[in-house]
């Protein structure tokens, strides 16, 4: 089983591209803090399509999120041989959290909570 729920805030604003096929991809690093709050883990979140795009529209640096999805390895050899390897977050839901977020007036329903 591949499942993986985290809360946090965004570390940093997301970036939205589209690959070349023209697929919206969202990345946004999202801060999660340990138990006892002096620490925090970083994570890599990757949203596709619709949810990419509205993640890109409606996500800001140090807003409060809360994503559910699956963990994705990937692993590499650099030009001089070097092996690296790397694990995101693929998201399929993801749930925003802080009343700040989002302007009721502005923005529609589907901004509050998106899961594919």
């Amino acid at each position: 089983m591949n499942v993986v729920a985290l809360i946090g805030n965004l570390a940093a604003d997301p970036e939205l591209r589209h690959t070349s096929a023209g697929k919206a991809v969202c990345t946004f690093r999202l801060a999660v803090s340990r138990a006892g709050g002096d620490v925090a883990d970083f994570f890599t979140v990757v949203a596709w399509e619709r949810q990419a795009e509205i993640a890109g529209e409606y996500l800001k640096k140090g807003r409060r999120v809360g994503v559910e999805g699956r963990l994705h390895h990937t692993t590499w050899e650099t030009d001089n041989g070097e092996k690296r390897s790397n694990v995101e977050v693929t998201c399929h839901r993801i749930q925003l959290l802080d009343a700040k977020t989002v302007d009721a007036d502005a923005a529609p329903a589907e901004a509050q909570e998106f899961a594919y």
